[in-house]
């Protein structure tokens, strides 16, 4: 692991860091459009990043985003707990196979443990067989089906 990596919690002045964080998600997800074209103004990432339900975190080598986490706190209804989904996770290309995405995961873990979250959960594609591997080495492995129901229209 490269000395000169640092990972930072991001709060509400970190708005330029997490345009950094979607410009590289982009990137390494092969999907600049969806992460860059439509991006919100920076009153509405300063909220999001100022809310309790938000998370993310940035690696940052030289100044330059190198990896990303973002993340939603579920405060749950059938016991007093919550979770935190992993949303977003990815390094860049020349930053891979070093340790950072489970940095990254770690400053969640940490995060999940003050705000009393009791698990983690991250879903991954059939195919992604990186993502596969490390969240395999990190938990416990549940096959479900995802499915996406479209909201109603207003009228």
């Amino acid at each position: 692991m490269s000395e000169n990596l640092q990972i930072q919690l991001l709060g509400a002045d970190d708005v330029a860091a997490l345009r950094g964080m979607l410009d590289m998600f982009g990137t390494a997800f092969e999907d600049v459009e969806h992460y860059t074209s439509r991006q919100p103004d920076d009153a509405w990432l300063r909220d999001l990043l100022a809310s309790t339900t938000f998370v993310a975190a940035a690696a940052f080598a030289g100044g330059r985003v190198v990896g990303g986490i973002a993340g939603y706190l579920l405060t749950k209804f059938e016991q007093a707990r919550r979770e935190l989904y992993i949303y977003d996770l990815a390094v860049d290309d020349a930053w891979r196979r070093r340790g950072v995405a489970t940095r990254l995961i770690g400053v969640f873990q940490d995060v999940a443990s003050r705000r009393g979250a009791h698990v983690l959960f991250v879903q991954a594609d059939r195919g992604d067989d990186p993502a596969i591997a490390l969240y395999t080495g990190l938990g416990t492995r549940a096959d479900v089906l995802h499915f996406d129901i479209p909201a109603r229209q207003a009228d």
